[in-house]
């Protein structure tokens, strides 16, 4: 089992590398291949069980833009044929058609149906409760930017914002490409869903730390169900 990192160097946010270093508990028999900027991503001549990239500076989104314009082909392919994706915060966002900014529009990759927009004098913090399928996902946003999208959605928005304030779901599900702007890290605070995404890996491994790991997810998603807890 290959789980590709995409520019850990860059991509790193928020604690978001949590989501890999909880992964690696989960699948210690897994491979874990960190691409930098200056490498060719395994995801070229492999199919990784899975490929993720977490949330990156604005700045850094036109870089990892550049790195990856010559693989947007193989990437779509990828996408289309089933490989598993989960891109967290921005990251996303690189793989759409553009991002509207203050200086000018940044033409991105073009592979999904998505148009982000920045406005860096207004940074967007709130909790997010919603579901994807039968299962209930929590988690945090922190960004500039919102999005338009024509792909479909990843989760159900219950409380909270989507991938725009007026969106009824957040986050972007194409076959088995996972995009959410969701933080927390979003694979330790979701133990549902970490336990879906290993089996849609192909693993019957149980999570690690699945008694604490559930514990904390019912405190978090009994508080976020409170209607007296504002989550804007």
């Amino acid at each position: 089992m290959l789980i590709e990192i995409l520019y850990p160097e860059l991509c790193n946010l928020f604690g978001d590398t949590g989501n890999m270093r909880y992964l690696k508990r989960c699948l210690p028999e897994a491979e874990f291949a960190e691409t930098s900027l200056n490498e060719e991503p395994r995801f070229v001549s492999a199919v990784p069980s899975l490929i993720y990239m977490g949330p990156m500076t604005e700045r850094a989104q036109e870089r990892v833009i550049e790195r990856l314009s010559p693989y947007k082909e193989r990437i779509a392919e990828l996408i289309d044929t089933g490989c598993i994706f989960l891109f967290t915060g921005n990251a996303m966002e690189v793989l759409g058609e553009s991002i509207e900014a203050p200086e000018g529009k940044i033409e991105g990759l073009g592979v999904l149906k998505i148009r982000a927009k920045r406005d860096m004098k207004n940074r967007h913090n709130s909790l997010f409760l919603g579901n994807f399928g039968d299962m209930d996902i929590v988690g945090f946003h922190s960004r500039f930017s919102t999005a338009e999208s024509e792909e479909p959605g990843f989760a159900a928005v219950l409380r909270g914002s989507g991938i725009n304030k007026s969106a009824k779901t957040e986050g972007v599900h194409k076959n088995n490409f996972f995009g959410t702007n969701l933080l927390g890290p979003v694979l330790v605070i979701n133990p549902d869903f970490t336990q879906y995404l290993i089996g849609l890996m192909g693993s019957d491994k149980r999570i690690a730390f699945e008694e604490t790991a559930r514990a904390a997810f019912a405190a978090r998603l009994k508080e976020f169900k409170d209607e007296r807890r504002h989550l804007d």
